[in-house]
């Protein structure tokens, strides 16, 4: 059983590296597009929605990593 929960701890750490390393790369592209005053605002919204939802799934992969702890 504990294999089980270390092999997915470590999986679950891989796929937020590789998460945090997409979000990083989406925030430098999005502010190189967006200080060029003829970006298409459609791509960048694009841009910024997929962010979001990188966003999302990096804090949610971080809450399923804290161990329940009953009160």
């Amino acid at each position: 059983m504990t294999d089980k929960v270390d092999k997915e701890s470590f999986d679950k750490l891989a796929r937020l590296k590789e998460l945090r390393v997409k979000h990083q790369k989406l925030n430098a592209e999005i502010d190189s597009i967006s200080s060029n005053p003829e970006t298409d605002q459609l791509n960048l919204r694009r841009l910024k929605i997929r962010r979001l939802l990188l966003k999302d799934m990096i804090s949610s992969i971080e809450s399923s990593l804290i161990p329940d702890i009953d009160a």
